[in-house]
């Protein structure tokens, strides 16, 4: 049986270091060859073949554009992750041209995928809301030859090319386990203590899938809803206030805070404590400069930590290997949330 190889059998046989005639009997599938003897061969043209990429890699320059639409907060911590991921993709030269964009209309979002259209992109990294004017510009760029990695969460509909974040319906679950520890058996009484869940004012798919998460384990709980916005940092106290002044007096006694708009998780905990409520347990997302400092100073209990370095870095490697860049299988990848206490904070 042959060997298929783009190799000639001199290159291989310096790099097995074999005679040319021994390679020649290998590659033809004759007999008299020793087991070992095969494999020798085979890890030569493997080895030749990971330079051959190497080579390919560094002979040009990738551009990936990052289009991402969110709070300032996480725009920045995503641009600062890619920047330190990039030099290790050498030898592959990478380059990125950042989109960060606030708001929750799809125009924005909508002119950067054109632009990346037109500008010969490599592949785009792509945070945004569902909608479908977004949906059908990820199937232009696809039609284009631009493939497009979802990143934190999912675009269902679209022809993404792959899907890189956390595991948003498994991060659900675990808050509500988390919440469900510390708060200890449900209370049957009307007035029972609530869980309050903060979300973002948009339509995101992720959050809709770490909702359904914490739904499935929480229970019976009762559970008040406010809405945080990215652009207003008062929309999160007016609506919770409403929320407090509207329910039935039970009290709050945990918080999940899925997102953290431009009020923010100090602004939710801040207007708890004037309306007389001391929460027993606190979960927030993302190790966000906010985040740390409320978790060290003992107002959160735990921070659902997905590490977007490595999120970046397996998106950049994703887009390369779907244009051929880099050998391995082009897939989604969804990563369980790392449970962080005061105690176990990840070196950053």
């Amino acid at each position: 049986m042959r060997v298929r190889h783009p190799f000639r059998v001199r290159e291989i046989a310096a790099q097995a270091g074999l005679s040319e005639a021994t390679v020649d009997r290998v590659l033809h599938g004759r007999d008299g060859v020793r087991p070992s003897t095969a494999r020798q061969v085979e890890r030569a043209i493997a080895d030749l073949q990971r330079q051959a990429d190497q080579l390919q890699l560094g002979g040009r320059t990738w551009v990936l554009d990052v289009v991402v639409q969110a709070p300032l907060r996480f725009s920045v911590e995503v641009r600062t992750a890619l920047e330190a991921e990039l030099p290790g993709l050498r030898p592959a030269v990478v380059r990125a041209r950042f989109h960060l964009l606030q708001g929750a209309g799809p125009a924005p979002v909508l002119a950067a995928l054109r632009k990346a259209a037109g500008a010969r992109s490599d592949g785009v990294v792509l945070k945004a809301p569902q909608h479908p004017g977004v949906v059908g510009a990820v199937a232009a760029l696809k039609a284009a030859g631009v493939p497009v990695v979802t990143l934190v969460t999912d675009l269902p509909g679209s022809p993404r090319t792959a899907y890189v974040g956390p595991d948003n319906r498994g991060a659900g679950r675990t808050a509500a386990h988390l919440v469900d520890q510390w708060l200890g058996p449900a209370a049957a009484r009307a007035r029972a203590p609530a869980v309050l869940v903060v979300r973002s004012s948009g339509a995101d798919l992720g959050e809709d899938e770490r909702a359904a998460g914490f739904a499935e384990v929480l229970g019976s709980r009762r559970v008040l809803e406010v809405r945080d916005d990215e652009t207003r940092a008062h929309a999160v106290v007016e609506d919770l206030r409403t929320t407090l002044h509207e329910g039935d007096g039970g009290g709050v006694r945990a918080v999940y805070a899925m997102y953290a708009g431009a009020g923010g998780v100090t602004a939710v905990l801040d207007t708890l404590v004037q309306h007389g409520h001391e929460p027993l347990a606190v979960v927030v997302h993302d190790l966000a400069a906010e985040h740390l400092a409320l978790l060290r100073s003992g107002r959160v209990s735990v921070v659902l930590h997905h590490d977007l370095r490595t999120h970046l870095r397996r998106a950049a490697r994703v887009l390369l290997q779907s244009r051929g860049g880099l050998p391995g299988p082009v897939r989604s990848w969804a990563a369980p949330v790392q449970v962080v206490t005061r105690f176990n904070v990840p070196l950053r």
